[in-house]
């Protein structure tokens, strides 16, 4: 059994193969250039190994291996209770191997090996796992017609999906993206980010072991601006989805545009409002405002980065905040008491500490933290840091700075609260607090965005939807609604005679 202690992780991270090639038709290859490009811990800046660093030659290979196994009907035309059998063993065997997964995702991205061991890899497991289960149960259609007539409407495969994932949670959001696109019969070219491939090329071959065909997923480790730049306009690619930032989807919806028209889905970045009456259960709602924008060092397009106040509790709330926050300061990823490891690199460590000095030259408060830390480590750290005095129109309440900041702003009425989450070119996600039924409900009704809690946050499952509003992106990931993402409708009509 494995000692889950910080010296039992460390000496199986001593143990641990990394497969830095890519993962093309069934096999795992080098790029076709022989280039790789090396994959560093941000809890040291020690590498972890090289990586394949694939262009426009591997993309083709790809690409035409994908289109081939999918017109071969191997997979978009196996029947569903075959796929889902399929499915289902993929996710038991990364059950299997949840302890070596979840460390290979913590020396990688440097999340707490608390959260890959009991958010990441299970969530992976139980999204493949319900993806697959869900296969048979979704039906076609019968409409009614006329008499003498007989309409079919189907949900066929799109065809070839490419799948453009990020940094901050490689492992469950390529499985939200994989699940559904391969649940439906389609063939998948995977491209997770360049600096946190390691989990994607870990799962391909349990995939392939699982009984996958050989060419119905393929993983391109590789630069996004021309890997994913080629993909996104490739003529032979039917799909694409996409998490990451705002300005590389507007992006991708171009090259959308200028190539084929792929069916294009984007969710991006988010600037989510956490709305806290005076009437609400103040304590909890103070530990999950913390929660809310320090899980995951705030590197988390749902983030709650604006805590939008009642103004005559202000004070006695943010001191609660405060003292809330003293328990996410960063530290080792590798010891299980640790809440928050460090920053993906260096440079995202560096955008975090220009805005806090953005937040200063704008006149906010800084209440807590503000530093990096742990510089002798090597590795990226950061504090977790409040500002109070805030207004909405500032920048650090208006641009997503994907750190461990929060911006406090205070509100007199509901209609306010509603005003100042709503101003904002995003909506992802939110919450609102409050024991009063109807203020809870008429706010979240109110707040346009794709998720929004009531007396909690990151509140959700594989059963619902996920996705954003406005400049959050569209398309929704999870849930049998990301099936309808992967499909196209077909209609077949018939007269009698």
């Amino acid at each position: 059994m494995l000692d889950k202690t910080v010296t039992g992780w460390q000496t199986l991270a001593t143990e641990l193969n990394f497969e830095g090639r890519a993962f093309i038709n069934g096999r795992y290859v080098d790029a076709l250039s022989g280039t790789t490009r090396p994959t560093i811990n941000p809890a040291n800046g020690n590498e972890l190994t090289e990586v394949a660093s694939c262009g426009i030659e591997d993309a083709e290979l790809a690409v035409n291996g994908a289109r081939a196994a999918f017109e071969s009907g191997a997979w978009s035309r196996m029947a569903p209770m075959d796929r889902k059998m399929v499915l289902v063993r993929w996710a038991e065997l990364i059950e299997k191997h949840a302890d070596e997964l979840a460390l290979l995702e913590t020396l990688d991205v440097g999340k707490p090996i608390s959260d890959t061991t009991q958010v990441d890899v299970p969530a992976t497991v139980r999204t493949i796992r319900w993806s697959g289960e869900a296969i048979d149960k979704v039906y076609d259609e019968i409409p009614p017609t006329p008499a003498d007539t007989l309409a079919l409407v189907q949900r066929l495969p799109l065809g070839v999906v490419a799948a453009i994932v990020p940094w901050n949670f490689p492992l469950s959001t390529t499985a939200w993206k994989l699940a559904p696109s391969l649940a439906t019969g389609n063939s998948v070219i995977l491209k997770p980010a360049t600096n946190t491939p390691l989990s994607a090329l870990f799962i391909a071959g349990l995939a392939s072991e699982a009984g996958l065909p050989d060419g119905v997923l393929q993983v391109l480790p590789g630069p996004g601006s021309s890997l994913g730049r080629h993909l996104a306009l490739h003529m032979d690619i039917d799909g694409l989805t996409f998490t990451g930032s705002t300005p590389v989807g507007k992006m991708l919806m171009e090259y959308s545009g200028q190539s084929n028209l792929k069916r294009t889905f984007l969710e991006l970045g988010g600037k989510s409002p956490n709305i806290v009456f005076a009437d609400a259960n103040l304590d909890k709602a103070a530990a999950m405002a913390a929660v809310a924008v320090f899980y995951n060092g705030g590197q988390t397009c749902t983030a709650g980065t604006r805590l939008i106040v009642e103004e005559k509790i202000q004070d006695r709330f943010l001191e609660m905040v405060v003292d809330k926050a003293r328990n996410w300061m960063p530290g080792n990823p590798l010891d299980p008491a640790t809440a928050m490891g460090p920053m993906i690199d260096a440079a995202q460590c560096r955008t975090v500490a220009e805005y806090i000095d953005i937040g200063h030259r704008e006149g906010a408060e800084l209440l807590f933290g503000g530093r990096q830390v742990l510089e002798e480590t090597g590795g990226h750290y950061h504090e977790p840091s409040i500002f109070a005095g805030v207004n909405n129109a500032m920048r650090i309440a208006q641009e997503e700075i994907f750190g461990p900041v929060l911006s406090v702003i205070p509100f007199k009425t509901a209609e306010q609260a509603v005003q100042i989450a709503n101003d904002s070119i995003y909506g992802l996600a939110g919450a609102v607090w409050s024991n009063n039924i109807n203020t809870a409900h008429r706010v979240a009704e109110a707040v346009r965005v794709g998720t929004m809690g009531i007396n909690n946050y990151f509140g959700g499952d594989i059963t619902v939807p996920f996705g954003g509003f406005k400049q959050s992106g569209n398309g929704r990931d999870k849930s049998i609604h990301a099936f309808h993402d992967y499909t196209e409708l077909k209609t077949t009509w018939i007269e009698f005679d």
